[in-house]
C-alpha cells in the first residue's frame, strides 16, 4: 500500500487470498474472495456473495464492525473518477431502506473495474 494513499485514507488493492485468510470466521462454506481494497485498517471486501466493509475502530482495532450487504439490497451505486488535481476516487453504495456508505480509493486502484464488480454483482442479483 503507498505511504500517501494510507495518510491520506484511500483504499489500495489487497491480495484477495489473504484476507480470505483474514476473515474464514464470518465468511459462509463456499463464499469466495474475489476483491479486496485496504483503506489503512478498514477493508473493503467483494465476495461472489456480498459486499463487505469492515471498519476495525479504537486504538487497537480488536473491535471491528462488519457491513454486510448483500448485493440484491443495493439500489444504487456510483464512482467518481480521479481528477487532474483530485489524486482520489469515490465509490458510493445505497442500500434498501437509505443508507448510503462511501469510501475512498487512491489513484492506483482502477476504479472502472471496482465498478465492474459492483455492477456485476448488483445486476445478476437484482430482483
Amino acid at each position: 500500500m503507498s505511504l500517501l494513499n494510507a495518510l491520506m485514507g484511500n483504499a489500495n488493492a489487497v491480495d484477495a487470498q489473504s484476507v480470505a485468510a483474514e476473515l474464514t470466521h464470518i465468511l459462509i462454506p463456499g463464499e469466495k474472495v474475489e476483491h479486496a481494497y485496504k483503506l489503512v485498517r478498514d477493508l473493503i471486501v467483494f465476495t461472489d456473495k456480498r459486499l463487505l466493509l469492515v471498519d476495525k475502530q479504537g486504538v487497537t482495532g480488536k473491535k471491528v464492525e462488519f457491513h454486510s450487504i448483500p448485493y440484491s439490497k443495493i439500489s444504487h451505486f456510483s464512482v467518481e473518477t480521479a481528477g487532474t488535481l483530485d489524486m482520489d476516487s469515490e465509490m458510493k453504495v445505497a442500500v434498501s431502506g437509505g443508507h448510503v456508505f462511501q469510501k475512498t480509493f487512491g489513484r492506483g486502484v482502477d476504479i472502472a473495474d471496482v465498478q465492474r464488480v459492483l455492477a456485476n454483482y448488483v445486476l445478476k442479483h437484482a430482483d
